[in-house]
């Protein structure tokens, strides 16, 4: 097993999955009554500092921004709108420090481009679906697709193993 970059790269990756994948199953196995509504100030920071730091050092801040805010039960507008609103202003935070570490090329910025229409194509699509789907059904999408991503970041572990 070589502890090089990689390694490392595929331990963040897969920890981001393991902390996904425990949470919803903690969820499916508990009775809903059970399941905190909200979280206190000193859990939205812990989770808010977690999901910036795996957000810049891997692009995976989503599982355990969802940890904190999807057991709070927001109006699904209100979810969309707090993520949406909290990934800017991550992402925006990270643009002076990808810069000096040399991530921006004119490769990338071409790349980014051509995705354009379909980044907007795909917004206009989410927006439909959110305001066309029922809440409860919302909720049960938002648990299914974090399990399905958190056992894509999880899968590291088989590589590591390797």
């Amino acid at each position: 097993m070589a502890f090089g970059l990689a390694y490392f790269r595929q331990c963040r990756a897969a920890t981001i999955g393991l902390i996904g994948v425990a949470f919803v199953f903690n969820v499916w196995l508990k009775r809903a009554e059970t399941l905190p509504q909200r979280m206190g100030p000193a859990a939205g920071a812990f989770w808010g500092t977690v999901t910036g730091f795996t957000s810049f050092m891997t692009q995976a801040g989503g599982p355990p921004f969802q940890v904190y805010v999807l057991p709070q039960r927001l109006p699904k507008l209100v979810l969309v709108g707090t993520t949406t609103i909290f990934f800017a202003v991550v992402n925006a935070l990270k643009i002076v420090p990808y810069f000096f570490l040399g991530q921006f090329s004119s490769a990338n910025f071409t790349t980014s481009l051509a995705l354009l229409p379909a980044a907007i194509a795909a917004n206009f699509a989410g927006i439909w679906l959110v305001r066309n789907t029922p809440t409860g059904l919302f909720y049960k999408i938002a648990y299914a697709l974090l399990l399905v991503i958190s056992l894509l970041l999880w899968q590291g572990v088989v590589e590591l193993r390797k």
